[in-house]
């Protein structure tokens, strides 16, 4: 029988997530305007910097899966990683929202190269939060369960940045925004690496695994026929550029569309409210399928963007927040299932070919598409607003308003819709998850034996 896990490991588990977000919410919520209002790049320059650094991503996201299934240590395969990278990705953190006074060229070479680096390491990290779930436990009700816990740190971390941050940039800036980035990211820094010192010490791989070496050959038969890792891919891809696209348009949708700069922390500060809905998830789940519960949170992700819409065509306040908070609960949903499915994945390919590669399917299948959604979800809206003539720090031109209006708006609408396609067909391979746990118990019994 499984056991329920401790709440310390709970918790340390929602700390390794909330260490992440202290550093790369940051650059989910502000890289765009931070590059074209402070570092002084263009809209289309800022762009392609976040375009080219997801190109890297798909070079390095399968490296980082293959070093987790073969790394060998008294630790864990995935925890040890938390001690190792902590430092390095707090580093680079700093460095990145750094401006130093470059040529035009020497600042977006900075400018791209910091944030691929953060990039990469950010993978390294943040990989092993998902691929330590399946050796957590192999029971998928905690594994939900545990979830909740890693997106309540990661919605903790995501408030305090949001609720903080800004505020902090124009305190510790006086005026001046270089400044109070470079002032402020290092607090988030050490603040992180505690947080992921936390994780490391607490959190214990208790599932067994085979610990033969594995062929690099051999861990990518685990992609083989991997139906539901497949559809957890292409709806986490499409996701992750709807979700970033959306964020990544309210600082220039308040101040030139709704001429309310001051909300924009308010907005982003809204995004705790998901945790409600984190909440209820396992509660959901008990009541209808996983599959259910993750379509109708993308459904309703598309809903509430023709919320926002009508707020903005009525000019009606109330309405527009009502949609971004319905957005917020919604959304919240859809972000938070994949995390746990993924690990049942790991174990349908373990299953399905007697290869368990978790490292390899949970770094392509949550940290790539959060990468390359991230990347494109921040540079689609950019070329928008480049292509229809954005200029920062001054009154904006019709078809500018109209760039800003159709990245926060209609751009979501479309990918929240193609990341819901995939979802319809999870059902049928949910329904055979209690046989695929039994068999592997079995095997493992088997082997343990021996």
């Amino acid at each position: 029988m499984n056991k329920q896990t401790s709440y310390s490991t709970r918790l340390s588990y929602a700390s390794s997530d909330m260490a992440g977000q202290l550093v790369f919410c940051v650059v989910s919520f502000y890289i765009l305007k931070f590059y074209t209002d402070v570092v002084g790049l263009s809209a289309t320059v800022a762009g392609t910097i976040l375009l080219i650094a997801r190109f890297e991503d798909a070079l390095d996201t399968p490296i980082w899966g293959i070093f987790l299934d073969k790394t060998k240590s008294k630790y864990g395969k995935s925890r040890p990683w938390f001690l190792w990278l902590c430092v390095p990705f707090a580093l680079f953190g700093v460095l990145t929202f750094l401006a130093p006074d470059l040529n035009g060229k020497a600042k977006a070479i900075y400018a791209g190269a910091t944030y691929i680096i953060l990039g990469s390491l950010y993978t390294g990290i943040n990989t092993p939060v998902s691929s330590i779930l399946s050796a957590l436990t192999s029971d998928s009700k905690e594994r939900v369960t545990l979830t909740c816990f890693r997106m309540f740190g990661s919605k903790a971390g995501v408030l305090l940045v949001n609720a903080t941050f800004l505020p902090l940039v124009a305190w510790f800036g006086k005026g001046d925004d270089k400044r109070g980035y470079m002032m402020v990211m290092p607090i988030f820094a050490v603040v992180s690496v505690l947080l992921y010192l936390i994780a490391f010490r607490n959190l214990k791989e208790t599932v067994p695994v085979e610990h033969k070496p594995m062929p690099v050959k051999r861990a990518f038969q685990a992609f083989k026929f991997n139906w539901p890792w497949i559809i957890i891919f292409v709806s986490c891809l499409f996701f992750w550029v709807a979700f970033i696209a959306r964020i990544t348009m309210v600082p220039y949708f308040f101040e030139y569309v709704w001429d309310r700069k001051d909300l924009v922390p308010l907005a982003n500060s809204m995004d705790v409210i998901s945790m409600l809905a984190i909440f209820l998830i396992p509660w959901f789940c008990r009541w209808g399928s996983k599959a259910a519960v993750w379509g109708w949170g993308l459904a309703g992700s598309v809903g509430a963007q023709f919320i926002l819409y009508a707020g903005l065509a009525t000019h009606s306040l109330p309405l527009l927040m009502s949609g971004w908070i319905a957005g917020i609960l919604t959304s919240g949903v859809a972000l938070a299932l994949p995390f746990s499915l993924i690990a049942d994945s790991v174990d349908y390919g373990e299953w399905k070919t007697g290869v368990r590669s978790a490292g390899l399917l949970t770094a392509i299948g949550t940290a790539f598409c959060l990468k390359a959604g991230s990347g494109l979800g921040g540079a689609l809206p950019a070329w928008i607003l480049g292509a229809t003539g954005y200029a920062a720090n001054t009154q904006q031109t019709a078809g500018a308003i109209a760039g800003i209006n159709f990245g926060f708006i209609w751009l979501p609408v479309i990918f929240y819709f193609l990341a819901l396609l995939p979802v319809l067909f999870y059902r049928k391979f949910e329904r055979m998850e209690p046989r695929i746990h039994e068999e592997l118990k079995t095997r493992r019994g088997e082997i343990i034996d021996v």
